[in-house]
């Protein structure tokens, strides 16, 4: 490694160390030979990485006793600004209900003139300790987090324990960590995949398939929805009638459920989707495949997104907030930093159907 890439290396790793508070303010950092040690590298590069950091206010040195987290350091994420600042931190931007959650959150901050810093993950768990991280130096006021894979362990729990240290009111939106005891706006996943797999049954279907996302809560509740709807109605859960993907093999999603729905083509009268953009997918892989839908499949989506609206098959769906879900996160983080703290409770949306033209009545 070169060493301009070597100091620039220990920077950003002893900033994190700060940043997610395993370093706290006051803390002695290692002496500049166990860091010497520790990266491999020369006193001179351990300096030049420590002496940027103390101009950046993360650190400061005392001649004979070493070097300490600064406790400027409180100021970074402190507020202090005029002009007060939310960040958003999003798994995605520009995809699917991402762009209507932010218009909501945007419309609520401009009423009180606060300025919003966003960022999104691509659902990566590191590309979401680099955003934490961010809002951490930029010392946004409040922050929305959207979860990155909320179904799974997330090693940045200690950034959002940083975040309550230093006072920083945060609220989760669509999914939580439950290893954290925070607010959250959340749809009623478990009553959108009940309703959606009660459609079905009203009609008549009994075999009955579910395509769900495993790594986020959404995709675990609504399974669990699909599988309350199954018991109250005496039908069997049955795995192979499950077909289940992640962030890493959405990629593969389209020729995965090729072959799920070939091997199925039989057997199953109806589907339950993750989401509309599956249960799209779902319809055009149907249509390549000669299977009629709804006469032959019946497919039924959840949230209502734009594409369900603009597709050129009009998908029986669940609603979600979107809009009201971003503006209500927005006006509970500006609430609270005006005084009112009542930020820290729950509220689950709850989801209506959308009756389309992809679901058959087998009783008629």
């Amino acid at each position: 490694m070169k060493p301009k890439y070597q100091y620039q290396f220990i920077m950003d790793d002893i900033k994190s160390k700060i940043l997610s508070g395993e370093y706290k303010v006051l803390d002695k950092i290692p002496t500049e030979s166990a860091l010497q040690t520790k990266y491999n590298v020369s006193r001179h590069t351990v300096r030049k990485a420590i002496l940027e950091l103390s101009n950046g206010g993360f650190l400061r040195s005392e001649k004979g006793s070493g070097t300490y987290v600064s406790n400027e350091y409180k100021s970074i994420s402190g507020g202090d600004q005029k002009n007060k600042t939310i960040g958003v931190i999003t798994t995605y931007i520009s995809d699917y209900i991402f762009p209507s959650i932010i218009r909501g959150i945007e419309a609520r901050l401009n009423e009180d003139n606060y300025s919003l810093l966003l960022a999104s993950t691509n659902n990566d768990v590191e590309q979401e300790k680099k955003a934490l991280e961010m809002m951490l130096s930029y010392g946004v006021d409040g922050l929305i987090v959207e979860p990155t894979k909320s179904n799974l362990y997330n090693p940045n729990i200690a950034y959002y324990l940083s975040f309550k240290e230093h006072g920083i009111p945060f609220i989760m939106i669509n999914a939580y960590y439950e290893e954290l005891d925070v607010p959250f706006l959340c749809l009623d996943d478990v009553q959108s995949g009940y309703i959606a797999t009660n459609e079905l049954i009203s009609k008549g279907h009994q075999q009955i398939g579910l395509i769900a996302k495993m790594d986020d809560l959404q995709g675990k509740f609504r399974m669990k929805g699909y599988i309350k709807a199954l018991g109250e109605s005496k039908l069997r859960f049955l795995p192979e009638h499950l077909f289940s993907f992640t962030t890493e093999t959405k990629p593969d999603l389209y020729s995965n459920l090729e072959e799920f729905l070939i091997e199925n083509r039989d057997l199953l009268t109806g589907i339950v989707c993750y989401n509309d953009e599956v249960g799209l997918v779902a319809a055009n892989l149907c249509r390549q495949l000669g299977i009629s839908v709804p006469e032959e499949l019946s497919i039924v989506g959840q949230d209502n997104s734009y594409i369900a609206k603009n597709a050129n098959i009009k998908l029986t769906t669940l609603t979600h907030p979107q809009e009201q879900m971003g503006h209500d996160a927005a006006d509970k983080i500006i609430k609270f930093l005006q005084g009112r703290k009542d930020l820290l409770n729950e509220h689950y949306y709850q989801p209506v159907l959308v009756e389309g033209e992809t679901v058959k009545d087998l009783e008629v």
